[in-house]
């Protein structure tokens, strides 16, 4: 069943609850036992690796295992866990697998709080962390240790995009005994297979495509068959879990992906190409462009791009006439996050997070993400604001 059917007629069964099409709500803490049989039946069915069981409110209930049912099976791992964020699901995943006196590798292009998680709790912890930069591939091997356990990369990278050689890292953490995990958000299930590709644990921001409407934070965790108890035990002993209406709403939100995302992609590459043939323009940082740092292997193993990426502009423009920019722009919400069906823009310089970061660019740059809205509209508003650059 190919993807776009799965999202439609996967892992949901509609017998399960009475022909209704959408698994209810179940909002839940205490889960009552019919006797003391029951309640041991079903404490000996928890205690295996496998166990999935109406035991407590925590550990899941119909509501939360119909969507870790399909989101497992639509990025093709074991098994899937939902926590209450994106950064929730990077944080644990190297929990689970990291100890005292452990070293391990980050992508230099990492999602901000999950470097700032390294740089401190991690750190607390006594884990060693080094900051790879994203395009090694196969040469990370120059950087592992005797105590090197895990391998977190995220492709492509935060607000610099560059895609990385997924299988040759993979290849290299395998031989030496380390886990991979790697954040998909930016992808999906739908355009990057993690585990086609030999990673261990992927983690998504539903919050992002997955919800789709900017209306729920949740996070992701899914695991090959390898690495699914240990996950699986430290989420349970962090007491992480995902809200009952937020994981409604996630479940509410997969179905339309597949065509939310054919539009994402299509006008994000539009935009992006015509942002590239603008004067004011240095380079746009989208992994479909041929220049984009890494394109050959977006091209090798990815079937398709969301709608973020950034844009560098050209230097020897004034704070004040980039701030104008910004501020012009009627269609491009200012916020964090991104994912939704609106478009969002957002200032950014790498070398405020990283501070080893070999950026080449000395203009002004900004991410955007296309939305679902009037692709010409989207280019006309940037265009009137661009103008703004030139006025001041």
């Amino acid at each position: 069943m190919r993807s776009e059917t799965f999202l439609l007629h996967g892992a949901y069964d509609p017998d399960t609850f009475g022909g209704v099409v959408n698994p209810p709500v179940y909002r839940a803490s205490t889960i009552v036992f019919r006797d003391m049989e029951d309640m041991e039946t079903r404490a000996k069915a928890m205690s295996t690796p496998e166990g999935q069981e109406l035991w407590y409110g925590r550990k899941g209930t119909p509501t939360t295992f119909a969507l870790q049912e399909m989101l497992a099976g639509l990025e093709g791992g074991h098994r899937s866990l939902l926590v209450s964020s994106g950064l929730a699901a990077c944080t644990s995943a190297i929990m689970a697998f990291a100890r005292t006196g452990d070293h391990i590798l980050i992508c230099d292009s990492v999602y901000g709080p999950t470097r700032q998680f390294a740089d401190t709790v991690l750190k607390r912890c006594g884990v060693t962390v080094t900051y790879y930069d994203p395009l090694i591939g196969p040469g990370i091997r120059e950087l592992f240790r005797p105590n090197t356990t895990v391998v977190f990369l995220e492709s492509p990278g935060s607000q610099s995009f560059e895609v990385q050689d997924v299988p040759g890292i993979c290849a290299e953490a395998r031989r030496r005994g380390a886990k991979v995990v790697m954040d998909n958000t930016w992808a999906t299930p739908l355009f990057f297979k993690p585990f086609e590709h030999g990673v261990d644990v992927s983690v998504h921001a539903a919050t992002k495509y997955i919800v789709g409407h900017s209306d729920a934070t949740m996070g992701v965790i899914t695991a090959n068959r390898e690495t699914w108890s240990t996950v699986r035990e430290y989420v349970f002993a962090a007491g992480l879990h995902a809200g009952a209406d937020d994981v409604y709403l996630a479940q509410r939100g997969l179905r339309t992906m597949a065509v939310r995302l054919e539009r994402h992609f299509r006008q994000g590459v539009d935009v992006a190409m015509w942002l590239a043939g603008r004067p004011e323009v240095e380079r746009v940082l989208h992994p479909a462009l041929p220049e984009a740092p890494g394109h050959a292997f977006w091209a090798r193993d990815y079937t398709g791009a969301s709608g973020l990426f950034s844009v560098v502009l050209k230097p020897g423009f004034s704070r004040e006439a980039f701030r104008t920019f910004i501020d012009s722009l009627k269609l491009f919400g200012l916020g964090f996050s991104w994912g939704g069906y609106e478009s969002l823009v957002m200032p950014f310089d790498p070398r405020h997070e990283r501070p080893g970061c070999h950026w080449p660019y000395d203009g002004f740059s900004f991410r955007l993400h296309i939305g679902l809205e009037a692709r010409e509209d989207l280019i006309e508003d940037l265009e009137k604001a661009l103008r703004f650059l030139h006025a001041r």
